[in-house]
């Protein structure tokens, strides 16, 4: 009773919301929606895993035994390869169908057929960036592997079969909320997930807002505002490192292009990119004498969680981690033998091409002085209570043109030039699920090497540890080969020599194995020093994270898990030990009111640390931003020529080393701003700024207030986020955190005779937000803790922390 009490509190004040202010589709029918045998209610006590149930089904080759712990983590043990994916198949979906669904109709345009016209807009733009298209080659790939294709289909069949076995009442909630029931699975729709985690970690693209810069100020403005490589940096890989290849020819650069201005999209102020982590220590470093590794995808927060956990038990396979529902495998984890986690690389894999069409009909563009027939893809868009749409994206041999005319006021559209074609990574046929599957079989360092030949997008820094005591790390991916800043700028459609000329070998992406210091690591930051022959981006993540974590990893010594999970969650700063100092000499103290000397005095005495209760980070936070903005506006902020910002980590060397600088000076008064002026203008507006929206200085200035980090709904759905989390961490910081970005799992684990697993993430297994399951383990997350992870050996392991298991039997 307690749970439809608590779920009633949850369900009605949303039921009113959607009724009083319909923000994200139509409201249900509130007598079905209320119906107490199949409506809201019967997701309140249901429980999250069947109680020692056995289910007989029509595709299991042989009998199942899935275990469920004390966490609803299941430890899936099959007799062979197919069953084991059935059954991950059947339990992702139990736990997270709606999920599932959700996100693979987001990733293929089609979110107009649950919520009606008003998502036709983001369904147009994920059928322009040709998502489904490149989720159709995808999956052409992996099909044509026959390992990749049985993963596929029993996942597939085993999803399959639970969505038959459902009744109305067994419906997920946001189903009966948004009035739709599921359809069948398919395997196209692992394949689209998997797309749209390349939008999410390799869509970003500068060339608009860098193509206007350089028509405005001109090469050497761009080449000392935007180098091609940092003030500052520690590279992933080290420094020194020797490539032993002979690199490929670098393609020769056309002639400078005579671009147009992209007009169509908005000013870009300085944005931080995803801020993961991962490391391996070597054994002479840890006090087990074995390899620990450690790893914090850090993305988007919400519930239901990114990951889902589990372990699969097949013959040759015993792997545990978390898994993406709606993708077979496992992608961060650990097996009897070794371990691996994944950041970002960031490589520049998606470029924009300006075409020259024939005329209005786009049925011919012009390259290689010659007209050529653009190829037409029809988009059909249903749409709830509104028929079919029919969309016509026009395909060139770089890819699609989004958008051959001014899209409506979207904002997602509004990063998109208009008349350009995209040449996206994603686009390619690639077979990512036959990395997971050999991962998750691995033994050693040759396996590991083997199974990073079959990922393509989006490129990830791979770290490896083994219980053989090699440690690795390889930023792989597949690259283009292209010419120095290729990409950089919008390039000329209309010439070969702007197109892709091939790739980097694999074996040439920049790897480490074994180094002399003993560990290695990334955090999004260079690949490599300046010594690497090929080109794989000019921009990076700042240096800071890398730093602070290799200065750490350097000075340590036998090193244990619980060193490795403190270390996960530093809030120390190397941006504020740098510019704070500078900072703080430059304001003029004779000239500040009672609230902002306050103020300066907590910044002057601050640690440097982003702590919860730090009332100066929040002041420093809002300096830094404001300061930013002050010095680079005024030029970079045009009518009708939308730019960026220049990097932190160029604004640190102006700060530092360029105090004079002609871009300190606001061009728009009529006097020469200083940067002690702008720094003092920046701390005040700052001060005061904080002062309006949270009074005098106390409680509500601490950081984690001013931080407000919270993990939404993935549908926004009012009442089934969490609260806000009282929790320190920045951006620039380890323990990077932002409103509603962070660590989205976190894992230790220790090599050796038999591994152990350290990990949460912040949320729990259930999709179901009537479960206790839901997000449980939100508060261990938020307070910087970790589970022991239960690596089962057997499916007769005797353990207290089995609480439920289930039996999948062959239907005779």
């Amino acid at each position: 009773m307690n749970k439809i009490k608590a779920i009633t509190t949850i369900v009605i004040p949303v039921l009113l919301t959607f009724s009083l202010n319909t923000k994200f589709g139509d409201t249900p029918p509130l007598l079905k929606f209320l119906n107490p045998f199949t409506g809201f209610w019967q997701n309140a006590e249901r429980l999250a895993a069947p109680n020692n149930k056995n289910v007989i089904l029509k595709d299991a080759r042989q009998d199942v035994q899935i275990a469920f712990d004390d966490r609803m983590i299941p430890h899936i043990f099959a007799q062979n390869d197919h069953d084991v994916y059935y059954a991950q198949g059947y339990v992702t979906a139990m736990h997270r169908l709606w999920q599932m669904d959700f996100q693979t109709r987001y990733a293929a345009g089609r979110l107009s057929e649950v919520v009606g016209k008003k998502a036709i807009e983001l369904d147009r733009y994920q059928r322009r960036m040709g998502m489904v298209y490149g989720a159709e080659n995808s999956l052409r790939g992996m099909m044509a592997d026959r390992e990749s294709k049985e993963m596929i289909l029993a996942y597939t069949a085993g999803i399959n079969a639970y969505i038959h076995s459902l009744s109305t009442a067994e419906l997920p909630l946001e189903y009966k909320l948004l009035d739709f029931k599921p359809e069948d699975w398919t395997p196209i729709k692992c394949a689209l997930l998997l797309k749209q985690m390349s939008a999410v970690l390799a869509m970003g693209s500068n060339e608009f807002y860098m193509t206007n810069i350089r028509k405005k100020f001109g090469t050497d403005v761009v080449k000392d505002l935007f180098p091609d490589y940092p003030f500052k940096e520690d590279p992933i890989i080290p420094v020194g490192t020797k490539w032993n290849f002979d690199p490929m020819p670098i393609p020769q650069a056309p002639a400078p292009f005579a671009d147009e201005t992209a007009s169509n999209i908005k000013t870009k102020e300085l944005e931080e990119g995803i801020g993961s982590n991962n490391w391996v220590l070597s054994g002479k470093k840890t006090a087990s004498g074995f390899p620990i590794l450690a790893n914090d995808p850090h993305l988007d927060l919400s519930l239901p969680s990114i990951w889902y956990q589990i372990q699969l038990h097949a013959p040759g396979l015993n792997a545990y981690g978390v898994s993406l529902p709606g993708a077979p495998g496992i992608i961060v984890g650990f097996n009897q033998n070794i371990a691996w986690g994944v950041t970002n690389v960031a490589a520049d894999v998606l470029d924009f091409y300006q075409i020259k069409f024939k005329d209005n009909s786009h049925k011919s563009y012009w390259y290689n002085n010659k007209w050529n027939d653009t190829k037409v893809r029809y988009e059909k868009i249903a749409v709830r209570g509104g028929g079919t749409e029919i969309d016509t994206v026009f395909y060139t041999h770089h890819g699609p043109v989004v958008y051959t005319q001014k899209p409506k006021d979207f904002s997602k559209a509004s990063n998109v030039p208009t008349g350009n074609a995209l040449r996206w990574i994603a686009h390619d046929e690639s077979n990512e699920l036959k990395t997971f599957y050999l991962m998750n079989r691995g033994k050693n360092y040759a396996d590991y090497r083997k199974a990073l030949t079959y990922f393509s997008a989006p490129a990830q820094n791979f770290a490896f540890a083994s219980a053989e005591n090699d440690i690795a790390i390889t930023a792989n991916g597949r690259f283009p080969l292209k010419y120095k800043d290729q990409g950089k700028f919008i390039l000329d459609g209309t010439d070969p020599k702007a197109d892709w000329q091939g790739w980097i070998p694999a074996v040439q992406n920049p790897t480490v194995k074994n180094p002399s210091r003993e560990f290695v690591s990334s955090a999004n930051q260079s690949s490599t020093d300046q010594s690497y022959p090929y080109y794989i981006n000019w921009e990076f993540s700042p240096y800071e994270r890398g730093k602070h974590i290799n200065d750490r990893l350097t000075a340590m010594k036998g090193a244990t898990a619980d060193s490795i999970r403190l270390m996960q969650t530093d809030n120390y700063s190397i941006f504020a030990e740098n510019v704070v100092p500078t900072f703080i000499g430059l304001v003029n103290k004779g000239n500040l009111n009672a609230t902002q000397q306050e103020a300066l005095s907590k910044v002057a005495d601050w640690n440097k640390r982003y702590d919860a209760n730090a009332i100066a980070a929040s002041i420093f936070d809002l300096w830094n931003k404001r300061l930013m903005f002050d010095i680079w506006d005024d030029e970079f902020t045009v009518a009708n020529v939308p730019m960026r910002y220049p990097s932190r980590d160029r604004t640190l060397h102006l700060i530092l080393d360029e105090p004079n600088s002609r871009w300190v000076d606001n061009v728009n008064t009529p006097v020469k701003e200083t940067l002690s002026d702008l720094v003092n203008e920046s701390f005040k507006w700052s001060c005061d700024s904080l002062e309006r929206k949270y009074g005098p200085i106390g409680k509500p200035w601490e950081w984690a207030n001013v931080k407000h980090t919270n993990v939404p709904h993935l549908a926004k759905i009012p009442g089934f986020g969490s609260k806000t989390l009282l929790i320190g961490g920045g951006k620039m910081t380890i323990n990077a955190q932002s409103e509603t970005n962070g660590p989205s799992w976190r894992m230790v684990v220790e090599l050796g005779k038999t591994p152990k697993g350290h990990g949460v993430y912040p949320g729990g297994q259930s999709g179901n937000p009537g479960s206790k399951y839901y997000d449980n383990m939100i508060d261990t997350w938020a307070n910087g803790e970790l589970y022991d992870l239960y690596f089962m050996q057997s499916a007769d392991d005797a353990s207290a922390k089995i609480i439920s298991n289930l039996k999948i039997s062959k239907k005779k």
